[in-house]
């Protein structure tokens, strides 16, 4: 999603920390500056310390900044302060003649929402879950790669992403990594198990028509 559907690499850190801003309020926190800082850190073993300290479940805080960050992230991409990349537009056909699903190491409500906002027919989306065990899941690990294929009933295709976890990932749910180009990664090394790679998501409709299983 970040980076193949939606302009650049990642959500900004400016959105974490006002949805960290946001959670603290919520819950009638009065954290340390040092605290704060902790609490605004993106790994999970600083806020657990901080939350600790404050007196608060670790989980529920966050959870509520979790939430609190998908609406934000809502808010910008309708807003247009986060655009979508032009070639989506090529998808739109591709759904017409193969299933396609969307699986991100974003938040699944924020997964949710973009498979609903963009003109394509997802037949499923799949984002982390809100919990600190939903964040320890992430790609380059294959859980939720494999829970969506599951869901799908399907076991082979490919899988587009912008970056080394990516491909990682796939291998490891034995799909095929397709590596996308963005500005952000144009002189990246291509990762070394990627099996194709991508100028353009309009690339993926040949590619798609020249496998055996369509």
């Amino acid at each position: 999603m970040d980076g193949v559907l939606l302009e650049g690499p990642g959500t900004p850190p400016r959105v974490y920390d006002r949805a960290v801003d946001a959670a603290i309020d919520a819950l009638g926190l009065e954290p340390t500056e040092r605290q704060r800082r902790d609490l605004r850190d993106h790994g999970y073993e600083s806020v657990e310390t901080a939350c600790t300290a404050l007196g608060v479940d670790p989980t529920a805080f966050w959870r509520r900044k979790e939430e609190r960050a998908s609406r934000l992230a809502a808010d910008r991409i309708q807003s247009g302060e986060r655009g979508i990349y032009e070639d989506v537009t090529a998808l739109s056909e591709l759904g017409e003649r193969a299933t396609l699903a969307l699986m991100s190491n974003n938040r699944h409500e924020t997964a949710a929402f973009v498979a609903d906002y963009v003109s394509v027919s997802f037949a499923t989306a799949r984002g982390r879950d809100p919990t600190p065990a939903g964040f320890r899941r992430r790609k380059p690990k294959p859980d939720y790669l494999l829970e969506t294929l599951a869901e799908l009933d399907v076991e082979s295709g490919l899988y587009v992403g912008d970056r080394e976890t990516d491909v990682i990932a796939a291998e490891e749910a034995g799909l095929e990594p397709a590596y996308l180009r963005r500005s952000h990664n144009a002189d990246a090394p291509l990762p070394t198990d990627a099996t194709y790679e991508l100028e353009s998501l309009s690339d993926l409709a040949g590619i798609v028509d020249e496998r055996p299983d369509g």
